[in-house]
C-alpha cells in the first residue's frame, strides 16, 4: 500500500457485533444472503478477544504471506459501528495501540454511520490509515428492500457525502446476481457507481449460502436469478471495469466461500487466486485495463 510505504496484510476481526435489521431494530434475521460463518477465517471468532485474534492472524498470515510487514485490523464482521461511540473506542483499542498495526478497516453500514462516530474516525486519520467499507450491494432500492437490508439507497448516498467532508477514506462492496437484477443492469448502474466519493470498491458473485432466506427464494424461483460460471463471470467483470471510474482502487473482483457452505456451486473448489489470475489473462487478452471505456 503506497500510503504505508510497505505490503500490509488484512487482519480479520470478528468483533461481536449485530446489525439493526438482525436484533429487530429494523428488522430481523439480517441480509437474506448472509451468513457469516462462511467468510470468517478460522482464527476470526468473536469468543477470542481483540489481541487474541490479532496476535493468531498475524502468525496465520506469516505462513500464508510472508511478504507482509505491517497489518490493517479487519473489523469484518457485521455491522462494526453499530454501537455507542465509547463502546467502539473499547472495542478498536486493541488494534490502535498494536505496533503491527497500521491502522483499522471498519466494515459497516450506511445507516450506522452517525456524525460523532465519523468525527471518531476522522481525528483517528491523523494519525494511522483509516478505511470505512459500506456494504452498498445495490443502487436499486427495490433489490434493498427484498433482501432486507433495511435502508435504502439515498442513506448509502447520504453516509458517502459526510465521509467525503471528512476526508475519509471510503470502500464499498457490490453484489452480482441478486435477485431479480440482470447484467445490463449493472453496467447501466455504472452511470451511478461512477459518481460516488469512493476509495475503493470490491465486487462478489452472488453465492447462494445453504441454511439462508436467499436459498429458500433460489429453490422456489431460479429464474429470478443470474447465475454466473466462472467463464461468463471473467468476461462480464472484464467488461464491467472497462467502464469503471479509473480512479477507484478494486480490492477484490470476486467473493470465495468454502465450497461446503454452497447450497449451489457454479465454480467447484477453485480459489479466488485463480479466478484472479484468469481474469488478468482477459485483460491481457484482450490489452485492455480498468476505466479504458470510462
Amino acid at each position: 500500500m503506497q500510503q504505508l510505504g510497505t505490503r500490509v496484510q488484512k487482519l480479520t476481526i470478528d468483533a461481536g457485533f449485530t446489525c439493526p435489521n438482525r436484533d429487530g431494530n429494523k428488522g430481523w434475521d439480517g441480509c437474506t444472503y448472509c451468513d457469516n460463518r462462511a467468510f470468517n477465517p478460522s482464527y476470526c471468532t468473536p469468543e477470542k478477544s481483540i489481541q487474541q485474534q490479532i496476535e493468531e492472524g498475524i502468525e496465520f498470515h506469516k505462513k500464508r504471506y510472508r511478504r507482509a510487514e505491517a497489518y490493517l485490523a479487519y473489523f469484518q464482521a457485521y455491522s462494526n459501528t453499530y454501537s455507542s461511540l465509547e463502546h467502539l473506542k473499547q472495542i478498536y483499542q486493541p488494534a490502535i495501540e498494536h505496533p503491527q498495526v497500521k491502522g483499522i478497516v471498519v466494515g459497516t453500514r450506511p445507516d450506522c454511520l452517525e456524525d460523532e462516530k465519523l468525527d471518531f474516525f476522522a481525528e483517528l486519520s491523523e494519525k494511522m490509515f483509516v478505511s470505512i467499507e459500506i456494504g452498498i450491494e445495490s443502487v436499486h432500492d427495490e433489490t434493498l428492500h427484498k433482501i432486507n437490508r433495511g435502508h435504502n439507497f439515498q442513506s448509502v448516498l447520504d453516509a458517502l457525502q459526510r465521509m467525503k467532508a471528512r476526508n475519509l477514506n471510503a470502500g464499498a462492496h457490490f453484489i452480482f446476481g441478486l435477485p431479480n437484477e440482470r447484467p445490463e443492469m449493472w453496467l447501466e448502474d455504472l452511470q451511478i457507481i461512477n459518481k460516488l466519493p469512493l476509495n475503493s470498491i470490491k465486487f462478489h458473485q452472488l453465492q447462494i449460502i445453504k441454511g439462508t432466506q436467499m436459498e429458500k427464494e433460489y429453490l422456489a424461483n431460479p429464474k429470478s436469478f443470474y447465475p454466473f460460471t466462472m467463464d461468463s463471470y471473467i468476461i462480464y467483470i472484464v467488461d464491467f471495469v472497462e467502464r469503471l471510474n479509473p480512479t477507484f482502487a478494486i480490492e477484490r473482483f470476486a467473493g470465495e466461500v468454502p465450497p461446503r457452505f454452497l447450497s449451489v456451486n457454479q465454480w467447484g473448489t477453485i480459489r479466488y487466486d485463480v479466478v484472479l489470475q484468469k481474469i488478468t489473462k482477459e485483460f491481457e487478452r484482450r490489452g485492455t485495463r480498468q476505466g479504458v471505456k470510462f
